[in-house]
């Protein structure tokens, strides 16, 4: 085992899995059974990655039917939206050669655990992680700067060896928190633009490219 590699703390929409038919197929099911005409599907995949109890105020300008949309959303995710997605090709592999390596690798997702439990052994992606964080279903660690400071205090990870990598701005910013290095990745939802101005410390274009860019962000 190679003990200078860095811990690895990875997200998992946009990261590790393209969740976009899910997560807002399930979005607009809730808006509508609100009494909502949801937006088109092309128009809220800025949905994937901040908390829903974030999100749902901005589309129903109703902070008291919050809840509601949350219960509604979590009704059809639970069964069917949360299969509706897709891995991203070559992160399977960069998992692999990350574990081959002796690197301890965590999940740290705003998606509630129990959820992120099911998607990640749906997927075979389970036997690669150490273990899997997420906020709880009653919304604590909904705010992924404590999700993540939580993490490393639970695990006595010190955050010099650690590197977040996602593909929102909300991963960045929970990694500069904590003083944990970051990889912001360019396959997801975030794009370049907002990875950059929330302060990455490296961006990576394929899963292939990991590697390599951590290794330079640890030289």
């Amino acid at each position: 085992m190679t003990s200078s590699l860095p811990t690895l703390l990875l997200d998992l929409d946009g990261t590790l899995v393209d969740p976009a038919p899910g997560i807002i197929g399930s979005v607009r099911h809730a808006l509508a059974s609100l009494g909502h005409e949801p937006p088109p599907f092309e128009a809220l995949h800025w949905v994937i990655g901040p908390p829903l109890r974030e999100s749902f105020p901005r589309l129903m300008g109703d902070d008291a039917a919050v809840e509601a949309a949350v219960a509604a959303y979590r009704a059809v995710y639970s069964k069917t939206g949360l299969y509706e997605a897709t891995p991203y090709p070559g992160v399977r592999e960069a998992l692999a050669a990350f574990k081959a390596r002796g690197a301890r690798l965590f999940v740290c997702t705003s998606k509630p655990r129990p959820f992120a439990l099911r998607v990640l052994e749906h997927f075979g992606f389970s036997p690669f992680f150490d273990a899997v964080y997420g906020a709880d279903l009653d919304g604590r660690f909904d705010d992924k700067a404590e999700l993540l400071a939580h993490l490393l205090r639970h695990e006595k990870i010190a955050p010099e060896t650690a590197c977040m990598i996602g593909d929102r701005k909300f991963d960045i910013g929970a990694a500069k928190a904590s003083g944990v290095r970051s990889v912001g990745v360019l396959w997801g939802y975030g794009g370049a633009a907002e990875l950059r101005a929330a302060g990455a410390d490296a961006l990576c274009a394929a899963p292939g490219e990991l590697a390599g860019v951590v290794a330079e962000l640890f030289a």
